[in-house]
């Protein structure tokens, strides 16, 4: 049986005298009262996110190394370059080429940018870097 049926008919429901469970003060005060004292770890989370808060943009895409783009092609081909061989990046979800890594093959890349190190290591085989809207 629940307490609140045993105090049917109790007048005070356990609370003592009369008016003990009435009004605010049993609660410890209206709306923002004893924020800085008794109701302190209720409204410290609250007050701790005013203010600025400073945003990091988004970056849109991720970032693969040179030395990524022989297995990507493997995956995507099922067979080892040959030679040549177009590497659409950007419509991949990639958005910047690296250099860290050796590449095997030479390789038309498509993405958006690049750091100058990948650039000189496609290069280096014959290969070149394209920006997405260009031949």
């Amino acid at each position: 049986m629940r307490k609140v049926r045993k105090m049917r008919g109790s007048r005070t429901h356990g609370w003592g005298q009369v008016g003990q469970h009435r009004k605010s003060g049993s609660r410890g005060g209206v709306g923002r009262a004893g924020s800085m004292g008794h109701k302190f770890l209720m409204f410290y989370k609250e007050e701790k996110e005013k203010g600025f808060v400073r945003k990091v943009p988004r970056v849109e895409g991720g970032k693969i190394n040179v030395g990524k783009l022989d297995e990507l092609y493997r995956r995507m081909h099922g067979r080892a370059p040959e030679g040549g061989e177009i590497l659409d990046l950007a419509a991949l979800g990639y958005s910047k080429l690296l250099g860290s890594g050796s590449v095997s093959t030479a390789y038309v890349v498509k993405i958006a940018s690049f750091s100058e190190k990948a650039r000189m290591k496609i290069e280096a085989k014959g290969g070149r870097i394209v920006k997405p809207g260009e031949a």
